[in-house]
């Protein structure tokens, strides 16, 4: 097979296909199908013929086996991650006229448009991720009390200027600078137009 025979690397793969089958057992209990599981550790036992090298010190069927293994883990961790998630158009199921119902339908049923909210919570969470990436410690306090961010009530600037004791005019330049920031990254995301 290391010379480029096509044909030996076959034989490799069907003479060792059992192997697949036998660490399969152990994952029958996953949520993946059995077929699917079969599919997958064959995958990882092909990874394994095309990878293995007789040079070291371990036999292939050791080698594959381990191969196999970790291509079944992969898959059964994309599909508890893939699981967790779930659309809110997703339908699931039906209402008493045989309407198809979502769950934004049922979200939604409080007058309040769900959709609105997930967007301002996601801004909100990349507001509060460009505050920590972009400002310096100085520009977060200012930025924080001058419009009533992190638990704090929104300060005017003589206010901000005597708790940190610096000058109105310091509080005034630093809250520019700090706002220029923002709209900059704020623009990259898409967020605003420049």
């Amino acid at each position: 097979m290391k010379t480029g025979d096509e044909e030996s690397r076959n034989i490799l793969i069907e003479k060792n296909l059992r192997l697949v089958a036998h660490i399969c057992k152990k994952y029958e209990q996953c949520a993946i199908d059995k077929d699917d599981l079969i599919s997958i550790g064959t995958i990882g036992l092909i990874k394994a013929i095309d990878s293995f090298s007789p040079d070291r010190n371990v036999r292939l069927a050791t080698y594959a086996a381990r191969c196999i293994e970790n291509e079944i883990l992969m898959a059964i961790r994309a599909g508890k991650n893939l699981g967790q998630e779930m659309s809110l158009y997703e339908p699931l199921g039906q209402d008493k006229e045989g309407n198809e119902v979502s769950l934004l339908d049922i979200l939604e049923s409080d007058g309040v448009n769900i959709a609105d909210k997930v967007d301002l919570k996601e801004n909100i969470r990349f507001l509060y991720d460009v505050l920590e990436r972009v400002l310096s410690e100085r520009e977060r306090q200012v930025v924080a009390m001058r419009y009533g961010l992190d638990g704090e009530k929104e300060q005017p600037q003589r206010v901000i200027a005597a708790r940190l004791g610096i000058s109105r005019s310091y509080v005034s330049r630093i809250q520019k600078t700090a706002v220029a920031k923002l709209t900059k990254a704020f623009a990259e995301k898409g967020y605003l137009e420049t």
